[in-house]
Parts: C-alpha cells; structure tokens; sequence
C-alpha cells in the first residue's frame, strides 16, 4: 500500500491529508486563517497518528503548489521539500486550476467541450487554465488580465467554468455556451485520487529546482 501525504496552504485554509493508494483515510483542516507556519507540523503529525502510518510509510509528498498567496505557498513548499529531501521519496506538485478543472471533468465527463478553471489575482487579473474534454490541455495555467479572457473565450462552444469571480459582462456574454461550476474548494477525494494517478505515472518533480506556481512576478518594494 502506498502512503501520500497531501499539503495545502494555497489559500487562507490550511490542509493536510494522508491517502492510501489514491483513498483519503485520514485529514485535517487548520480554521486559523493563514496560520501555516505555526501549524502544519503539528497537523502532518496527527494527521499520520491518526492513520498509525509513520514517517518511514510514506511514498512521496503531494503539494498543491498554487496559485495562491506567495506566503503560504512557500511554506507548504518548504515543508514538503524538507519531508522528501529527509526520508528520499519523492515529491508531487499540482496545480490548484488543475485540479479544479479534474474535478469538474470527473462529474461531467465528456458533456463539455471545455473546461476553464478561472481563479482571481488582483482586480481585473485571473488565474486561467483551459482543458479539453479528453482532459488534455489546451492552454496552460497562467496569469492573464481581464482584458484578454474575452478573447481567451471567443468561439469556444459548450464551456464548463470553474470559477466563482467571472466577471458578470463576461458571463452574460457567453451565457448561451457555458456553464458556471461555482466550486473553488479543491475535492479532497478527488485529490487523493488524481494524485496517487499521478505516482503511479511516476510525476515527480526535481527537489533541487522545483518552485511553487506563482504564475506572475513577485513584486518587491525599496
């Protein structure tokens, strides 16, 4: 049986997650808002307590490496990094617009033609990515500004959309081709799922190299 261990501090919600050949048995969710750094440790120890797996079980370190807030991606990051780099196995990175997408794609299949993970950056900036309905992808997770979404969307028919800040012209527009999927909570057991697929096709990531998906540039100020 092959253990993963699952990080999420992409968002204000802390999460932490074992799973057991693709099957969530065992989680825990941090309701401190953005409180990850005093808190992951503890939660990867109960969460692992609670299955009686140890350290030494696990087979790798999944990672939801974002989008999300630069602080908490860092953190998750680390973490995991520290975990594969201690006891050698290896580390998973998905992208939260991916997994978005997935889950949305399992529920519906091939009903859609497409399906368009949209997540907000800044006023009138998204996070977007565009999957087929093979779940093969189209257009790769990036940063775009709103002006470019119409352009992103235009001619495409019968669209799935996971989002839950489209901005309202955009979606009266299109409204006659797409659907509105307001579910931005990554499904854990869709997660643990998707995850394990991912082991099993040996994804992994260089430790040295990897990084998290900021997906636009980190400003700094003097």
């Amino acid at each position: 049986m092959k253990h993963l261990l699952h990080i999420d501090t992409s968002g204000d919600i802390g999460y932490v997650a074992l799973a057991a050949d693709g099957q969530i048995i065992c989680s825990e969710q941090n309701n401190e808002t953005r409180n990850h750094a005093s808190t992951i440790n503890l939660m990867i120890e109960r969460v692992l307590a609670g299955s009686q797996v140890s350290f030494k079980d696990l087979a790798g370190v999944v990672v939801c490496a974002g989008p999300g807030s630069y602080t908490g991606l860092r953190i998750g990051m680390a973490t995991a990094k520290g975990l594969c780099y201690a006891l050698d196995i290896p580390l998973f990175l998905d992208n939260k617009l991916t997994l978005l997408a997935f889950q949305a794609y399992k529920k519906f299949g091939s009903k859609f033609a497409h399906y368009i993970a949209i997540l907000p950056a800044r006023e009138n900036e998204y996070f977007l990515s565009i999957h087929d309905n093979n779940f093969t992808n189209t257009y790769d997770a990036n940063h775009i500004m709103g002006s470019e979404l119409d352009s992103l969307l235009s001619g495409k028919e019968n669209m799935c959309i996971i989002s839950n800040q489209l901005p309202p012209l955009t979606a009266e527009k299109y409204a006659e081709n797409l659907y509105v999927a307001h579910e931005t909570e990554i499904d854990k057991v869709i997660w643990g799922f998707y995850s394990f697929e991912q082991y099993k096709c040996n994804k992994t990531v260089n430790l040295s190299t990897s990084e998290p998906f900021y997906l636009k540039q980190v400003y700094t100020h003097k």
